[in-house]
């Protein structure tokens, strides 16, 4: 055997692990981004083609407590809009989809105003209020916006419903303030209204 064989095995069981820890980063960083299964066993929610998944009123899970302070100051509470559809954006400033839906979800949200739909955004992970007010100005943005640096709202979901598992993320509250609806990624304006008009034709 020669001087050199104990140095190779060495290097070969290195090359060995960095591949295995390699593959198992690959892994978990595949199953981060991955939410568009999403839900449990119990979940009883229809995927739709235009990528908006929707739930059976009789299986409507109702919406957590989602209140707090926005992105300008003010005191807002989701359950305060009961009666009326809430369509709540999940988004960041930093967010490359977030910036490209943000003109669907204004103008969408414009069209809606009068048919007792309210968009509600829940800013996410950007650390100061500034980068969110100054995202809202720039996209021009008419609704309102949690302030959720740290993702504790989103948490809030109960488990097997349709709830934000990325970012963007949209969610539909029916009139009964139930979780109607749920989109995974940025949304087209067509998109977008496929998930609200719906629930505006619902009785």
């Amino acid at each position: 055997m020669s001087a050199d064989a104990p140095r190779r095995r060495t290097r070969r069981r290195r090359i060995i692990l960095l591949a295995a820890g390699a593959a198992a980063a690959s892994l978990s960083l595949s199953a981060c981004g991955d939410g568009a299964s999403g839900g449990s066993a119990q979940t009883r929610f229809v995927q739709g083609k235009d990528g908006v998944d929707t739930v059976k009123k009789a299986d409507r899970q109702p919406a957590p407590d989602l209140s707090g302070e926005t992105t300008t100051g003010k005191k807002l509470d989701v359950a305060d809009y009961k009666g009326k559809i809430v369509i709540l954006n999940v988004w960041g400033s930093w967010c490359g989809p977030c910036i490209a839906e943000a003109p669907n979800f204004a103008k969408v949200a414009k069209e809606t105003s009068g048919k007792g739909v309210q968009f509600i955004g829940i800013n996410t992970r950007d650390s100061e209020k500034s980068q969110a007010t100054s995202f809202e100005e720039e996209h021009k943005v008419p609704y309102p916006s949690l302030f959720d640096p740290t993702g504790r709202l989103m948490l809030r979901f109960p488990k097997g419903s349709l709830n934000p598992q990325s970012i963007p993320s949209t969610i539909a509250i029916d009139r009964h303030g139930k979780i109607a609806a749920r989109s995974i990624g940025p949304l087209t304006e067509d998109e977008l209204r496929s998930m609200v008009k719906p629930l505006i034709a619902e009785k």
